[in-house]
């Protein structure tokens, strides 16, 4: 998949991890992801999807943090998350929505199975043992899944983490922590937050 990675990235990384500042920066995490994939859903669907997107994106940190406590870097711990989002977005025939087209959700579930497969994470499950049963119900689109159009997808990323530096370049795997990050850059630890999941 190809992801952008910035200063705000490995701040909201750091303040994931440390508490009371943690619950402030996930709350406008959420938020901000569900901006910007609701910015992408059909127009008049938005609003419905809104509170499952709320939720759904509140348990992938938890899904965000693990990963990283097991020693995926912050690219690949954002991208497992974001795998999770599209598997759920395909279920839901949210096709508009994905990031990467439907014929290689198969592919990027591969190259992290044994992380998926630890937490009983699946295709159809894209939560696994992450669903704590509150996230709600929302109105599918499964006619979609027929001719899928994605118009925000990206193909041809599926073998690796591809990570978009602010000169356009393209890096796999993403950069390593830079060594002093500081925790206000984080959403909503500071003001000025950008549109960038």
């Amino acid at each position: 998949m190809k992801i952008r990675q910035n200063i705000r990235h490995f701040a909201a990384k750091k303040a994931l991890t440390m508490p009371v500042v943690g619950d402030v920066a996930r709350e406008k995490l959420v938020d901000l992801h569900v901006d910007v994939f609701g910015a992408k859903a059909d127009p008049g669907r938005r609003e419905e999807r809104e509170p499952r997107m709320a939720a759904f994106f509140d348990r992938t940190f938890d899904t965000y943090v693990d990963a990283l406590d097991e020693e995926f870097s912050e690219a690949e711990a954002r991208e497992i998350t974001h795998i999770q989002a599209n598997f759920d977005f395909y279920n839901h025939g949210w096709t508009e929505m994905m990031e990467f087209p439907a014929d290689e959700l198969r592919a990027h579930y591969d190259r992290y199975r044994d992380f998926f497969e630890r937490h009983d994470i699946t295709i159809d499950d894209p939560l696994g043992e992450y669903d704590t049963g509150d996230v709600p119900a929302a109105p599918s689109t499964p006619a979609k899944l027929d001719d899928p159009e994605h118009p925000h997808a990206e193909g041809g990323f599926a073998d690796d983490v591809y990570v978009e530096g602010p000169d356009g370049g393209l890096r796999v795997g993403g950069r390593d922590d830079p060594e002093d990050v500081d925790v206000s850059a984080a959403p909503g630890v500071d003001e000025g937050d950008e549109d960038e999941a």
